[in-house]
């Protein structure tokens, strides 16, 4: 028998030599798991206290898999909008009118918020949208205008509804005009799950001074993405009583983003419309951005002369829905042959001058209009020029004779008809330029996606 097997047997109970290894290895691997666990610690404490008392930027980003909406990835459009529109009963039966030319029914979604409902035969046909009354929970905060408070909670009644699919909430009052489907390319371009505030300032300089350069205006109309809007609602009735002492709804709306950490993003295609007299100068010189809204126009001479107000607006529209994204842009064109300098704002006017002007003059507004509140010539938020009191050197002005024609292959033509008697210039050349009636402008239609280039 084996020597070697004999010793073994002969005590059963005594460890074997791989037992005792095994026993020493596990040893060894506790060791380690407590030096690693030690150090994990130590990395970790260090790490928070990194993070707390830092006070420079951390290069650490987490991706969220969360989305707000069911189908983020889809492009925006017009049924992700909420439009809040604030108005009162005694503004209701006037203004409905202005609401009939731009709301299109079935496609438009949104509410008009009123103190109280109309009685049935004001407004009646006029109006396609929804009516709301507001909450009366805004009667138990402080004032320093009821009607500001109530129209500042109006976006927290509007979250209330939980509409599905609502990518952005805008705010508008009763007599804003909209022009949605700019609306629609603007919204588009931003991140809809991340906090957003987009609008525009007032066009006069003292309305600025006295409220805020950072405050969306809310005539004008502003866009609130859904995560802001969350986020707001939840603290906006503390924000009222807070800030009870300021004039208006979006004065409020304003300061109390800016307790959330979000700025103004700026879109001049919102318009205020903080002016008074003619806005021909204004409208005819519109910067390169869609224009999105149009507010005040029962304060300013009609878009057109020699028709109403209302009628100014329909044709306006007229030329919008063939055109969506070209309407106002401003076009400057050159014919060499005779020197005429040439500004084209498509769908609305076109300026003739029998001179060559610089692209740079040409773009800049002509002083038609005055200030909002003390009526003077300024300033505004933008440059201006005088209408030059010379005769021969002011321009022949051309507006838009409907209907828009439109061709086949995206091919559109408008026609614009001389406006306004001769005057008293004796140059050859204005009296040359005189003698056009006519002008008519031949273009393709605009591609939505120019913004995103």
């Amino acid at each position: 028998m084996n020597k070697k097997h004999l010793n073994l047997s002969k005590n059963p109970l005594k460890p074997s030599l791989f037992f005792a290894c095994s026993e020493k290895l596990q040893d060894v691997f506790i060791i380690i798991a407590k030096i690693s666990l030690l150090v994990g610690l130590v990395i970790s404490v260090l790490f928070i206290f990194y993070e707390s008392f830092s006070t420079q930027p951390h290069l650490l980003y987490f991706s969220s898999s969360t989305r707000i909406n069911p189908d983020p990835i889809s492009p925006t459009n017009l049924s992700h909008i909420l439009l809040c529109l604030s108005g009162s009963i005694a503004t209701y039966k006037d203004r409905s009118i202005y609401n009939s030319k731009w709301w299109t029914p079935n496609q438009t979604r949104g509410f008009l918020w009123l103190d109280k409902y109309p009685e049935k035969n004001i407004g009646k046909g006029e109006n396609s949208k929804q009516i709301r009354v507001s909450s009366t929970e805004w009667t138990r905060y402080k004032y320093s205008s009821r009607s500001a408070v109530r129209i500042a909670r109006i976006i927290l009644d509007s979250f209330k509804l939980r509409l599905p699919n609502v990518r952005w909430f805008v705010m508008g009052d009763d007599d804003t005009v909209f022009f949605t489907e700019n609306l629609v390319s603007v919204l588009s371009k931003y991140d809809h799950n991340q906090m957003w505030y987009i609008g525009g300032s007032s066009e006069s300089v003292e309305q600025d001074v006295l409220h805020s350069y950072s405050m969306a205006f809310g005539g004008g109309g502003f866009a609130v993405s859904y995560p802001l809007a969350k986020k707001l609602v939840n603290r906006l009735d503390g924000c009222l009583d807070r800030y009870h002492y300021f004039y208006g709804s979006d004065q409020r709306i304003w300061a109390c983003i800016t307790e959330i950490g979000v700025t103004l993003s700026r879109q001049s295609g919102f318009h205020q419309f903080d002016i008074r007299g003619n806005p021909y100068g204004l409208l005819s010189a519109h910067p390169m951005t869609p224009l999105v809204s149009l507010h005040h126009l029962d304060y300013v001479d009609p878009i057109f002369p020699n028709q109403t107000r209302i009628n100014s607006l329909k044709s306006l529209m007229g030329a919008y829905r063939v055109d969506p994204n070209r309407i106002l842009q401003q076009s400057i064109c050159y014919y060499q042959k005779r020197n005429w300098s040439i500004s084209v704002a498509w769908g609305y006017s076109i300026q003739l001058y029998p001179m060559l002007l610089p692209a740079f003059k040409l773009e800049v507004a002509l002083q038609t209009f005055k200030t909002w509140r003390s009526q003077k010539d300024g300033p505004f938020t933008f440059n201006t020029r005088p209408m030059n009191p010379d005769p021969c050197k002011q321009p022949v002005i051309y507006f838009l004779d409907p209907p828009v024609q439109q061709e086949d292959n995206s091919g559109i033509l408008t026609n614009y008809k001389r406006f306004g008697a001769r005057n008293n210039c004796d140059n050859d050349a204005y009296a040359l330029a005189m003698t056009l009636d006519r002008i008519t402008v031949s273009s393709m239609k605009m591609d939505p996606e120019y913004w995103n280039r």
